[in-house]
C-alpha cells in the first residue's frame, strides 16, 4: 500500500511535468494538501514527508486538528477552501492563514474587522463561479471586479487572487477551457490595476490542465491521502 509520502511525491511530479510542458518553473506553483475528512495523524504524516500546506473545508473539524497539531502550528500553514457562513468568521479569522472562498464582500469585511491586529494580514481569494453551475458558489465573473476592489481596500486582509471548482470530466482541452477563462478574468483584473497574483484551481483529476493555464495553486486531497474519510 503506497504511503502518503509515496503518493506526495508522484503528485509532485506530475506537477513537474505539467511545468515543463507550460514552460513553467515548477516553483511557480504551490502544492495545496487538501486533508479534509482525514485525521491529524494523516496531517502529522504528510507533514513528515515535509508537506506544510493544508487545505480544509469545514471549518470545526480545521479547528479540531490545528488544537491536536498546536505544537507544530509554526510550521503549518491552513487554508479554508469550503464554504464560509457568515457566524463563522471569526474563528476563520482568528485561526487560519488563507481563505479561497469568499464570495461576496460581506464575509470580507467580517474577516477584516475579526483579524487580529496582532496577526499577519489575512490572505484571501475570491471565488468565483467560473463554469455557471447553480449547484455551486461564488461570484459570477461579471460580479468580480468590483468585489476584488472593495476586498482589496480593507485593513487585515489581503487579496491573492481568484478560486474555482471548474465543472469536473472531459479531456484535457475542455478540462483546460475554465481555467483558461479563469487566468483570462485575472489578467483582466491587473490589467485594471488590482496586483493579484494567484490562481488557485486543479485538483487531483485536472492538475495538469491548471498548469497549463497557469495554475499558481493546485488542491490536491484524493492523489494524496485516497478516497475520503469519515474521520477527522
Amino acid at each position: 500500500m503506497a504511503t502518503i509520502a509515496s503518493k506526495l511525491d508522484e503528485v509532485s511530479g506530475r506537477i513537474a511535468r505539467a511545468c515543463d510542458a507550460a514552460g513553467r518553473p515548477v516553483s511557480s506553483v504551490t502544492l495545496l494538501a487538501v486533508s479534509k475528512t482525514f485525521s491529524a495523524d494523516a496531517v502529522l504524516e504528510a507533514m513528515s514527508a515535509g508537506q506544510t500546506r493544508f487545505g480544509e473545508n469545514y471549518v470545526q473539524e480545521a479547528l479540531d486538528k490545528m488544537a491536536a497539531l498546536a505544537a507544530a502550528r509554526e510550521q503549518l500553514e491552513w487554508h479554508l477552501i469550503g464554504p464560509l457562513q457568515s457566524n463563522k468568521t471569526r474563528v476563520v479569522a482568528e485561526h487560519f492563514d488563507w481563505v479561497h472562498s469568499v464570495d461576496r464582500l460581506k464575509i470580507a469585511q467580517r474577516l477584516s474587522e475579526q483579524r487580529g491586529a496582532h496577526l499577519p494580514a489575512l490572505q484571501v481569494c475570491l471565488q468565483v463561479n467560473i463554469s455557471g453551475e447553480a449547484s455551486k458558489s461564488g461570484l459570477a465573473p461579471a460580479e468580480v471586479e468590483p468585489v476584488a476592489r472593495a476586498v482589496a481596500a480593507l485593513p487585515r486582509l489581503r487579496l491573492r487572487g481568484l478560486m474555482a471548482i471548474p465543472e469536473g470530466g472531459g479531456d484535457l482541452d475542455s478540462q483546460r477551457r475554465p481555467h483558461r477563462a479563469l487566468r483570462d478574468l485575472l489578467d483582466r483584473l491587473n490589467a485594471a490595476g488590482l496586483a493579484l497574483d494567484t490562481l488557485s484551481i486543479g485538483m487531483t483529476a485536472d492538475l495538469e490542465a491548471a498548469v497549463l493555464e497557469g495554475a499558481t495553486i493546485v488542491r490536491v486531497g484524493t492523489a494524496i491521502f485516497g478516497g475520503r474519510s469519515t474521520a477527522v
